[in-house]
């Protein structure tokens, strides 16, 4: 009987285990590994350098920016008596107490104050928001003109930024006496949190901004959201297969990349010239925007439409359901947390648009916020940019605190729509 073994034999396990165990092939092995742990390494570096930006962004938006949630205000003794308001406290206890109290000359009453308390030096040291304040206290408290009264008043934008950084020297000197006074303090900023915009540094606020976006997004979402998901449900489920079909496609995918400030053209052109709707008003705004986020949600929402599975579908089918109800009743809430990630996408990509809303008009100078969507009104990114290109440097914590703000807006409206995208999610 011949001796047959397995070496012997080409391509028995004996001849392959040779090969492996062979030096080229284990320098093969040897390079192949080094490519894989290169390859994780280069990922590895990658993330961390993404993270090192990022935590590089927060930390100098936060550092320059947490003053702008900050003011310093300054110890102001006023002699009501002496000044020359002429102001009658039985006369303020009515309706229009605050409009009387609002055309009497405040400004030279606590100007007159500064100037005897601190020198002449001090009598433009205090901001607009100090009138405001004094009146609000004077119209909460009459009695007080007929006496004499220390307010805290927030100061102006040179001495606030004397104080919290380096200013021009008479503003250092004010800070200095003030100082030598105890007649300095730092206090939260309400005024940045429940103000509109303004000429002076220390008396702007975010909140007409913050309705403006509010209720630019809130219209932005009302007319994208149902339209996207409607067609991208007729074009994937009820939509024939033609060349109209695949042109419709085709123009959807070109307008999700064209360029913002091509649909704020559009929008300046059909809105504003076309339809005369009002200038600056959120209704535009969300109007533009709208077009903008509508490819994007219903390219997202015709892939989470194929996604569902096919036998989703055919089980409807087989027990009765009509193609109507097999869509809503089945495919649509299925596909619903894709459609609402590709929602997320396109919503935060429109609350930091500039450009298009810049050319329908709402750069405006608006110092009241609005009260309805056809009102008067800016946006947050907007009024970043308008308060960056101000060359008063008090502007620039402002601006970084104004960021700070959007971004916290930003995560909120993605925190949402998160949660109902999770909410919907279904597994199967």
């Amino acid at each position: 009987m011949t001796d047959v073994r397995a070496d012997a034999v080409p391509g028995t396990g004996s001849t392959a285990a040779s090969r492996w165990t062979a030096d080229a092939m284990q320098r093969r092995l040897r390079r192949r590994y080094a490519f894989e742990r290169g390859f994780k390494l280069t990922g590895l570096a990658a993330i961390c350098l993404s993270i090192l930006f990022l935590a590089f962004l927060l930390w100098n938006m936060g550092s320059q920016g947490i003053g702008g949630f900050t003011q310093y205000q300054a110890a102001l003794p006023i002699d009501f008596t002496k000044s020359d308001l002429f102001l009658d406290p039985a006369a303020l206890r009515g309706p229009d107490a605050e409009q009387t109290v609002a055309n009497a000359d405040l400004s030279g009453a606590i100007s007159k104050a500064a100037t005897t308390a601190y020198g002449p030096e001090a009598a433009e040291m205090f901001s607009d928001g100090a009138t405001t304040l004094l009146t609000k206290e004077i119209v909460r408290n009459p009695s007080i003109l007929n006496g004499q009264a220390t307010l805290w008043l927030p100061v102006g934008g040179k001495i606030d930024t004397a104080a919290k950084h380096q200013g021009d020297a008479a503003s250092e000197r004010i800070v200095a006496a003030l100082k030598q006074k105890h007649a300095l303090r730092r206090a939260f900023n309400a005024q940045f949190l429940k103000g509109s915009d303004a000429t002076d540094p220390s008396a702007v606020g975010v909140w007409g901004a913050l309705k403006g976006t509010f209720y630019t997004i809130l219209v932005t979402i009302l007319l994208a959201f149902p339209i996207g998901v409607l067609a991208s449900v007729y074009l994937e489920e009820f939509a024939p297969k033609s060349w109209l079909s695949d042109a419709i496609e085709v123009s959807i995918n070109n307008l999700a990349a064209v360029p913002s400030i091509i649909f704020g053209l559009l929008g300046l052109a059909v809105f504003l010239d076309v339809m005369n709707l009002p200038r600056s008003a959120p209704l535009v705004g969300g109007m533009t925007l709208a077009l903008m986020t509508f490819p994007v949600i219903v390219i997202a929402g015709r892939n989470a439409i194929k996604s569902v599975p096919p036998s989703i579908r055919e089980a409807a089918l087989g027990v009765g359901a009509s193609k109507l109800q097999v869509t809503f009743h089945h495919v649509l809430p299925l596909a619903l947390p894709g459609i609402l990630t590709g929602t997320i996408i396109g919503v935060a990509r429109a609350l930091g648009e500039t450009a298009p809303l810049l050319l329908i008009g709402m750069r405006a100078f608006v110092a009241a916020p609005p009260n309805g969507i056809s009102d008067p009104a800016t946006v947050l990114p907007v009024q970043i940019f308008l308060w960056s290109d101000e060359v008063d440097r008090s502007f620039v914590e402002k601006t970084s605190a104004a960021i700070i703000v959007l971004l916290l807006f930003m995560l909120l409206m993605n925190g949402l729509a998160i949660y109902l995208r999770n909410r919907f999610e279904r597994r199967w």
